[in-house]
């Protein structure tokens, strides 16, 4: 009895170490990505479902279009089907462009950004950064991707939590999904291919000019 009690505590021991080991990484990949990764562009798919009303199923909705980012604090989406909608942040000004509405809101990026997915992907340099604003904790790895939980320190934002799933490609951990859930209940998952790690992306990638006609809202 003993010597089975002993090889179960082994046993349990060195399966614990594994699991802690195997969530260290998917920290350390976070980390090297935030520090080594200084420019990308992807191609994205987003699916964006709302909690069920009463009486009828959720519901959800894709889009798809283009990502690129340069830290510091610099990206663009830009979103071609099923409709044409653009978010440019260029380092002072994130803008957003509802080409249908030909409406254009403008909001000082360092008030909106901080507790973003965003800040995940293209703002901060280090965890250190990251972790002033989100608690960060591994996930067990799912379907070939490593994956950290980023709950957001500040409990009176719309965002209730983030995952980040990184994929180790040949130049080392890139970004291969983002899962936002808000205080609504609604969900957001995007996946990225195509991605390309550290290209050289030029200066206009990241300036925006409100179109001729467009109204232009400031917040």
């Amino acid at each position: 009895m003993q010597s089975k009690t002993l090889r179960t505590l082994a046993t349990g021991g060195l399966l614990a170490l594994c699991l802690g080991a195997a969530h260290a990484d998917a920290l350390d990949s976070l980390e090297a990505f935030v520090k080594t990764v200084k420019s990308g562009r992807a191609a994205f798919t987003q699916t964006v479902t709302s909690p069920p009303r009463e009486g009828q199923a959720a519901r959800s909705k894709t889009s798809s279009g283009s990502f690129a980012f340069q830290r510091p604090s610099r990206f663009r989406f830009e979103y071609t089907k099923p409709f044409e909608q653009t978010i440019v942040a260029d380092g002072q000004t994130l803008w957003m462009h509802d080409v249908d509405l030909n409406q254009v809101t403008a909001r000082k990026q360092a008030d909106v950004l901080g507790s973003t997915p965003a800040a995940l992907v293209a703002a901060a340099p280090d965890l250190a950064a990251l972790r002033a604003d989100f608690d960060l904790k591994a996930a067990p790895d799912k379907d070939g991707l490593q994956w950290v939980d980023a709950t957001p320190k500040a409990k009176d934002g719309q965002l209730a939590a983030v995952r980040v799933g990184l994929k180790l490609g040949d130049k080392g951990p890139e970004l291969a999904a983002l899962e936002i859930a808000d205080s609504f209940g609604q969900r957001s998952v995007l996946r990225f291919t195509q991605v390309e790690v550290n290209p050289a992306l030029p200066a206009s990638s990241f300036q925006f000019k409100p179109p001729a006609g467009a109204d232009v809202l400031r917040q």
